[in-house]
């Protein structure tokens, strides 16, 4: 078994392959001066079970491409299998058509990877699970849910706490960590005039004199979050806490999370944002690195990732 890092989330691979006790591929991957990459794998790899670490994330078009020329690479290589591991699957939210010619961009990114080369795709709670079937291939979709479950029981043992699922999608989701953490269930139903907007329309459930854990996939502009948690807020909840896989924290994402009032916001690193977050007290990272370690040690030895989650 070998990892091999893009550059994308060289921090997390760091972290996965000094748990897994490997040393990163060595491997060349430079731009030209025209922003084409170029990819260079520096050892023998022949024969061996490849798992290649890449985010997705932003600059999405650029980590995309890196990753299926590094899957290119590999396979040119005489790799016996390869395994994409991307922490954070960009094109998640164009899951279906939502309005008359529009693309299903995750589906032809499923179809990219899948062409490319790679035998298996392990990726962090997904956008929308249906994506799996957008792959032939073995995809296996890690949940964050217990590594929540595990910090919100170390921390707010004392509190009575309410999970809150910040749209009718998500409901899921939150049910899942409601059910680990033995707390109630809200919905907040919210209306979305336009992308990156959203207007929060009524709370279902009683938040009043409780500490609301908002939990979901991605954050992105930050905006339906700070809407959600006024609205708690202005419902009687005493603190707002909120959990979030993806951060996505584009445009002013950040300053908006530190001037809002929620108390504080707990993500993951399946997106490098440690420039972004710099020095914001409000927001604070867990490492997906045990988790996607183990479950790449299950693959490579045959065993059951789903009991992961158990």
């Amino acid at each position: 078994m070998k990892i091999l890092s893009g550059t994308s989330n060289l921090r997390l691979s760091k972290e996965i392959s000094k748990k897994l006790k490997l040393k990163l591929v060595n491997t060349n991957i430079k731009r030209f001066s025209d922003g084409e990459i170029f990819i260079e794998i520096n050892e023998n790899i022949r024969g061996n079970s490849v798992f290649v670490i890449q985010s997705t994330s932003n600059p999405a078009n650029d980590n995309l491409m890196e990753l299926l020329l590094v899957i290119d690479a590999l396979k040119r290589s005489s790799a016996k299998n390869i395994t994409a591991v991307i922490p954070y699957f960009g094109y998640a939210r164009q899951d279906r058509k939502v309005a008359p010619r529009t693309s299903i961009s995750a589906k032809v990114v499923a179809n990219l990877i899948t062409n490319a080369g790679a035998s298996r795709v392990v990726t962090v709670d997904l956008h929308a699970g249906q994506i799996q079937g957008f792959f032939d291939m073995p995809v296996d979709n890690l949940f964050t849910t217990p590594l929540f479950a595990k910090y919100i029981k170390r921390k707010f043992n004392n509190k009575k706490l309410i999970c809150v699922s910040p749209d009718v999608g998500g409901v899921q989701r939150t049910r899942g960590l409601a059910t680990r953490i033995k707390a109630d269930l809200a919905i907040i139903d919210k209306r979305r005039p336009k992308p990156g907007q959203s207007k929060v329309m009524n709370i279902i459930g009683s938040v009043k004199g409780k500490t609301c854990i908002i939990v979901d996939d991605i954050i992105d502009s930050g905006g339906t979050i700070v809407n959600a948690v006024d609205a708690l807020k202005k419902a009687g909840a005493v603190e707002v806490y909120v959990f979030i896989t993806h951060a996505v924290l584009s445009g002013d994402a950040v300053k908006k999370i530190k001037n809002s009032k929620i108390n504080k916001l707990i993500i993951t690193d399946t997106i490098d944002t440690s420039q972004k977050i710099k020095n914001n007290n409000k927001i604070e990272v867990i490492s997906i690195s045990s988790l996607m370690s183990e479950a790449i040690k299950r693959i490579a030895n045959s065993n059951s990732v789903s009991d992961l989650f158990n």
